[in-house]
């Protein structure tokens, strides 16, 4: 059965749902009915989705979903304590050789972020940042204060990272050729818990996944965070077509045409141990590559092409 615990909320605004549906079981090979499912915090939203519209056609199928980090997930499953690992990165060489098996179903991107109370945050919608100072920023941290980007205050920037092994700081570290453990700033874990200390900061600087930037039902940003534009042709200002973070709609179709770049946008995976082989997580899998693509825009998300769905499903026949 699927349990989904209360809703978190920052005054009267609706906290993006990270409650974790209980575990209670383990991989289907015992239990031919149950799926279990952990993982990136990043495609967790909309595989709880999922897993709530396939249960209206097999309510006999246990489904149990839980959010921990992408590191979580690769370990999980590799390990046989899931069947499924929700992985927000590319694998690794190491994870392949051990079995894991990648199948793409969704696409979204991390975007830095900026406290909605920043003083700044006015100015930073029209100048953005430049990549090199997001990485002075973020990874060789001598961009320590607001003043080094050409603003008019000498207050100090707080950048936050994550505590977790996360999908999001992987793809954020790769947009500067780095990895996760080069990330400078404060580590939080968990997306939500990065979104909270940032919106608590005037000062701060993150990144999150951009479904825990915007509000499922206004599509604008919610949560007392913002989008920080980046400057991607770096002439000081957000031109107009740089300038797509207003509405989760904007961003989305942003990433679909190629505007923003990749990473920091990049795919997110169902991982397996080995070849599919069990006939209902086969089903989940071939019902999220078909019927259950359309939920995908709807809940903040990219749809892929239609090579990768094919290839997808492919792997579970």
């Amino acid at each position: 059965m699927i349990r989904l615990q209360k809703y978190l909320r920052t005054g009267s605004s609706l906290w993006m749902s990270i409650a974790l549906f209980t575990a209670c079981g383990g991989p289907s090979g015992g239990e031919k009915n149950t799926i279990s499912i952990s993982g990136a915090f990043a495609l967790y939203p909309l595989t709880v989705q999922w897993a709530q519209e396939y249960k209206k056609l097999h309510p006999e199928v246990n489904i149990d979903v839980s959010a921990g980090g992408a590191g979580k997930g690769i370990t999980d499953v590799l390990s046989g304590v899931t069947d499924i690992g929700l992985v927000s990165r590319s694998l690794q060489p190491s994870e392949l050789q051990k079995g894991a098996l990648a199948i793409a179903v969704a696409k979204d991107a991390v975007v830095p972020t900026i406290s909605a109370s920043n003083p700044l945050a006015a100015t930073l919608q029209s100048t953005g940042v430049k990549k090199d100072d997001l990485n002075g920023i973020f990874i060789t941290g001598t961009v320590k204060n607001w003043r080094q980007l050409g603003l008019q205050s000498k207050d100090p920037i707080h950048p936050y990272t994550r505590s977790d092994a996360a999908g999001a700081a992987e793809t954020w570290a790769s947009y500067f050729g780095k990895k996760q453990e080069d990330l400078q700033g404060t580590a939080v874990f968990g997306d939500p818990g990065l979104a909270q200390a940032v919106q608590k900061d005037p000062d701060g600087v993150g990144f999150n996944n951009i479904v825990f930037i915007y509000d499922a039902g206004t599509k604008r940003p919610s949560n007392g965070v913002i989008p920080l534009p980046i400057d991607l042709n770096g002439n000081g200002k957000i031109d107009p077509e740089e300038n797509f973070y207003g509405t989760i709609t904007d961003i989305t179709q942003a990433i679909a045409a190629g505007k923003y770049p990749s990473p920091p946008s990049r795919d997110l995976f169902f991982v397996t141990k080995g070849a599919v082989t069990n006939p209902v997580l086969k089903s989940f899998i071939h019902f999220i590559l078909t019927d259950g693509q359309k939920d995908v825009s709807g809940a903040g998300y990219i749809l892929l092409p239609a090579d990768k769905i094919q290839e997808g499903l492919a792997k579970v026949k």
